[in-house]
């Protein structure tokens, strides 16, 4: 083996040897297995490629425009071959018995001059087609929304999991002080109990939390299509969490011209309005226009005849007098379906108003509502840090360290929850507003940074003082 192969070889064992470690250390290390991270803009984009609503939209959308163009081919010109190889017996009182071949080729070509219903046909499959293309970005904004969902759902799970753990560890330093405060005498039995109780509860409470940090994770995994195990990208400290400053009616505004729902539903009623002019169209007469190049050796009533060649140009006009009543019926049918369509169409544009709305109103709400946790949480912080401090000197007992603890940690709950619902309505905002998906997973990726969950809410928690 020359030294290059020996090279070549070397390196492979050391990546080999790289990849199982790595392996080895997503085995060992659970939900938080990868030292890398990802973040929102990444699971998009391996989205966009592997969720199979997105995909199976975007293959309704390029069949909504084959079924189109299969209704432009019923007004362009129709043009067939015919051959025909016949062999023929005859018998009469003149010649008693004659047995030949016949031959006849022809080359037919019809084009319509005027057929209302298959134009209005077309008209139909072309707002269809249009219809297809808003239902395939509307769905890649639906799908938007629910990623966004997961990966928030995924995030405070883990932070779930941290906080019990972080409690649970700060709950046992507690009792850890009320134990050696009662081997000196110097604290009651109660307070030791209720501690002990309170961290028996919290290690139970981490098997859970710990189950649905997995169970969110496989939420992420059923729609980028592989599992995830990269660390999730978190909300920056201090991230100015704000609406941009449009105002609602803008908002609603851009929602009535550019939200992809409201122009399927629209291209959905022209639909409807193309395919009563179509059902009308029965009752107009249809015009052609006729050649024909035929050849044939075989004459009238299947005698023998020389080869004659025969060239054609005419009109036809067909015109429709009476056809059982079945085409004034379905004209009246598709009158109501055009009624279902224009009341789908209202009602899609009373909610674009009402989703933009509630997420406008909401979101705002939720900014306020940060700045408020934020400061509930410092307060929270002190009271805790004060009681624990208290109970050294035997000046409050564990039930008031507990409440103080139970605080803390509600409020540091509130702040994520409250963190995270922004998110989503800032999501579905734009959702609803028309907004691009890659525009809106950008501006909310520019919130996030890599990150542990112990540091998105604070290192050492547990050992604040």
């Amino acid at each position: 083996m020359g030294a290059p192969s020996v090279l070549l070889a070397s390196a492979f064992m050391l990546a080999a040897g790289a990849a199982l470690a790595q392996t080895a250390a997503v085995t060992s290390t659970g939900v938080n297995a990868s030292t890398y991270s990802t973040d929102l803009m990444q699971l998009y984009r391996e989205a966009r490629l592997e969720d199979p609503q997105v995909l199976a939209s975007f293959a309704q959308a390029q069949a909504g425009k084959e079924h189109q163009r299969e209704a432009l081919g019923a007004l362009l010109p129709q043009l067939s071959l015919n051959a025909g190889r016949n062999r023929i017996h005859q018998e009469n009182d003149l010649i008693q018995e004659r047995s030949y071949d016949s031959e006849s080729y022809s080359l037919v070509l019809r084009q319509y001059l005027y057929n209302k219903a298959a134009w209005e046909n077309y008209q139909k499959f072309k707002s269809l087609a249009k219809q297809s293309e808003s239902e395939a970005l509307d769905a890649q904004a639906e799908a938007t929304v629910e990623l966004a969902r997961r990966y928030f759902t995924a995030l405070a799970a883990e932070d779930e999991l941290e906080l019990v753990r972080a409690e649970r560890r700060t709950t046992q330093k507690s009792l850890d002080r009320v134990n050696a405060l009662y081997e000196k005498q110097m604290a009651m039995i109660t307070d030791q109990l209720d501690l002990k109780a309170r961290v028996d509860l919290l290690a139970a409470q981490e098997l859970d939390a710990r189950n649905q940090a997995r169970i969110s994770r496989e939420a992420l995994a059923e729609i980028v299509g592989r599992p995830v195990k990269e660390k999730l990208n978190r909300i920056r400290d201090g991230a100015q969490l704000r609406v941009s400053a449009q105002s609602l009616e803008s908002w609603v505004r851009d929602g009535m011209e550019l939200n992809p729902t409201l122009k399927a539903s629209e291209s959905g009623a022209e639909a409807a309005n193309a395919a009563l002019r179509s059902g009308k169209g029965g009752h107009y007469p249809t015009v052609s226009l006729n050649l024909s190049a035929q050849q044939t050796n075989e004459g009238y009533n299947n005698t023998l005849a020389p080869r004659t060649d025969s060239y054609v140009a005419g009109i036809g006009v067909q015109v429709p007098l009476y056809s059982g009543g079945s085409t004034s019926a379905r004209v009246r049918g598709l009158y109501q379906d055009q009624l279902v369509a224009e009341q789908q169409l209202e009602a899609i544009r009373r909610r674009v108003v009402k989703e933009i709305t509630s997420a406008y109103l909401t979101a705002n709400s939720n900014g306020e509502k940060i700045d408020a946790s934020r400061s509930a949480l410092a307060s929270a912080q002190l009271s805790r840090v004060a009681a624990e401090k208290g109970l050294s000197y035997g000046m409050v007992n564990a039930v008031d360290v507990l409440t103080s603890v139970r605080n803390e940690f509600r409020a540091r709950r509130d702040l994520l929850k409250t963190q995270y619902e922004f998110l989503s309505n800032v999501f579905t905002l734009n959702r609803w507003a028309g907004k691009p998906p890659v525009e809106s997973v950008e501006n909310v990726n520019a919130w996030l940074s890599p990150g542990s969950a112990s540091q998105a809410m604070g290192v050492g928690i547990e050992d604040q003082e």
